[in-house]
């Protein structure tokens, strides 16, 4: 890691200017067809699910575990009681390709729009050896592989509410985090002589790396479906005290917790990148920051959207096409 990932990691973690963007300042939201939040019943997307129904919103909220997400909804509903928005929970295990196609079939049968997914859900540094259904890599599979099934799935609604949409609000966003500036490898992700990203045996390592991948993966779609109207980006979150850390040693994660912030502001960052008004179409392919700041990644990994393969190519376009890959046979 040089000087200027570390400089960009600290600005990302420390002193952060004021949100822009917040519940107090977001318009009413009853006019959108429907957003959804990946990973909407805990942390920073049940704020963000909380935030966007409050203001009358259609939410769906997606996640592996319907207990969870029943409990959400009856909580959420509760605490806005004067919200003339509508909750929906979806069930969406990323970390089974098999699941996906009938999550996203689920969600066509009831919507013909969508006019903001999110991408939220994720895991953070567990145990070595972890694998998903398919047996990749869990980090992987369910940060990045998984998220971007789902999203191609429902592409088709993306593009078809982008054509009668004001420009720049339809728009899909991905989970990023500083741990790209700090363990992802080079160019983000290291693939093999086969096309596969590495397994690096390292938690740190292979969290940033599939961080970065989500980065790489946004610029690729801001790339392929630019003229199609749909915004794509990437956010930090911000360093959060959320459920993602139960991973973490018990001494790690109470050092992590007092100098990590309230999951709120995590949830402003998420706000920015899918309904701030300074993000137009130019912006498709950008870095936000906490708690709502346009920016750029480390800049291999910028390089990574546009070169970096041996030969030729990009590396964005080469780990794209291995997601898709994985994803096929599930189709």
């Amino acid at each position: 890691m040089n000087f200027a990932a570390f400089a960009s990691a600290v600005d990302q973690s420390i002193r952060i200017p004021k949100a822009t963007l917040t519940e107090a300042n977001l318009p009413d939201q009853s006019r959108k067809v429907v957003f959804i939040v990946t990973g909407g019943y805990s942390g920073v997307g049940y704020e963000l699910s909380k935030i966007l129904f409050r203001k009358n919103g259609t939410v769906y909220i997606a996640g592996r575990d319907p207990e969870k997400g029943a409990k959400a909804v009856l909580a959420l509903r509760a605490d806005c009681p004067s919200s003339v928005g509508r909750l929906e929970f979806l069930p969406l295990d990323l970390a089974d390709l098999s699941s996906i196609k009938v999550s996203a079939d689920l969600f066509k049968s009831k919507e013909d729009r969508l006019h903001v997914l999110t991408n939220n859900a994720g895991v953070m540094r567990p145990p070595v050896g972890s694998k998903t259904k398919q047996g990749h890599e869990l980090q992987m599979g369910t940060n990045c592989i998984g998220p971007l099934m789902f999203t191609m799935q429902l592409l088709p609604l993306l593009q078809a509410t982008a054509a009668v949409e004001p420009e720049g609000t339809v728009r899909v966003t991905w989970a990023s985090s500083v741990f790209t500036d700090l363990t992802a490898p080079k160019f983000g992700v290291e693939l093999g002589s086969d096309g596969s990203p590495k397994v690096h045996d390292k938690r740190t390592v292979d969290y940033g790396q599939s961080k970065a991948g989500n980065a790489l993966i946004s610029s690729e779609f801001a790339r392929r479906y630019k003229t199609d109207g749909i915004v794509s980006v990437a956010w930090n979150p911000g360093n959060l005290r959320t459920n993602l850390l139960r991973h973490f040693h018990p001494v790690e994660r109470f050092i992590t917790w007092i100098l990590a912030h309230d999951v709120i502001h995590g949830a402003h960052t998420e706000l920015y990148a899918g309904w701030s008004s300074d993000i137009t179409p130019e912006h498709t392919g950008s870095y936000i920051k906490p708690w709502g700041r346009l920016s750029r990644p480390r800049s291999d990994i910028e390089t990574a959207y546009v070169g970096g393969l041996e030969g030729g190519g990009s590396v964005a376009e080469a780990f794209w096409s291995w997601c898709e890959t994985q994803a096929k046979a599930h189709l």
